[in-house]
């Protein structure tokens, strides 16, 4: 049987147990059968099983991280006979470590990362890779202890510069849940002629391709990029792209495009250039499955940009 799983992340004191004791206490997740409450993460807040809405809510507590293993997990769910599990995560673990300790049987079915509206951006300036591991894959991001003084856009834009998918909440001191209306345009015109990518833009350029590809099917691009070419490219082939920085040196990684063009033979690798092409999803050895492969009009040799590492600043 599959066990579906809810998982809240988050740093100490951001209002993890309040919001899942407020969540429980409302009403059952479950009609009926048992479920798991995994903590993993002691913080001042204590949990109030009596005011459950449910009484077949079990509590358990992984204080160390090599505990979470599938078959500690599965045991623990086994051992309450569990039909669904809820998860409050050590802010300070790696979420690879949880998703590689998941049982078989078990689908993480939300991901929701809770914040302190008033003490994130300083997680974020001293803790940045901790902060981009939680909302890279969250579904939702839940900013609490808010009020009217205190200004949304930052708190939207830490989000977008690192996922365009979260949904956004605003947990109000005042009761209000508000929900994120901060329009977020691209930094470039996707319905231009030819789609202009700056050298600022290419980062999110490539992360909207890879969230929605078909919506740049048949689109002419434009940008400048490095050239790469090995063994394994085709003839008549080469990747044109940019290293790309989410959060610190230690995650960049180079984001290309296969690119088809009868004169690629005459191209360096580590050559910058600026190609101009029609974008079709398509087959190519490049990729497992079809993929984005650039039909090249234009090939210009450039000059290196002034940020060679592509940045969601």
């Amino acid at each position: 049987m599959d066990i579906p799983v809810y998982l809240i992340t988050g740093f100490l004191e951001a209002g993890k147990t309040s919001f899942i004791q407020e969540t429980l206490s409302a009403q059952p997740l479950l009609p009926e059968g048992n479920m798991l409450l995994l903590v993993c993460e002691e913080g001042i807040e204590e949990y109030d099983p009596t005011a459950f809405a449910s009484p077949n809510v079990y509590l358990e507590q992984i204080e160390d991280p090599e505990d979470l293993t599938p078959a500690n997990l599965s045991a623990l769910c086994d051992k309450h006979n569990a039909m669904l599990v809820m998860v409050e995560y050590n802010g300070m673990w790696q979420l690879q470590k949880f998703y590689e300790s998941l049982p078989a049987n078990w689908n993480v079915f939300q991901e929701i990362f809770i914040c302190d509206g008033l003490t994130i951006e300083n997680y974020n300036r001293n803790m940045r890779s901790l902060v981009v591991d939680k909302l890279s894959s969250c579904d939702l991001t839940v900013f609490n202890r808010m009020d009217d003084t205190v200004d949304q856009m930052p708190l939207h834009k830490l989000v977008r510069g690192v996922s365009r998918t979260s949904g956004i909440l605003y947990d109000m001191t005042d009761g209000r849940v508000v929900q994120d209306t901060i329009e977020d345009p691209l930094p470039f015109d996707i319905n231009a002629d030819i789609v202009k990518i700056g050298d600022r833009d290419f980062a999110y350029f490539y992360r909207d391709l890879v969230e929605d590809i078909q919506k740049y099917d048949g689109k002419k691009i434009r940008f400048k990029g490095m050239v790469v070419k090995d063994e394994t490219i085709p003839v008549g082939s080469f990747v044109c792209g940019r290293h790309v920085m989410t959060c610190c040196a230690d995650d960049i990684q180079f984001n290309g495009l296969a690119c088809k063009w009868k004169n690629s033979e005459n191209l360096k690798t580590y050559r910058w250039v600026e190609v101009t092409g029609r974008l079709v999803i398509e087959k190519h050895k490049m990729y497992t499955n079809p993929g984005p492969v650039l039909h090249i009009t234009s090939v210009i040799p450039a000059a290196e940009p002034e940020m060679q590492v592509a940045t969601f600043e």
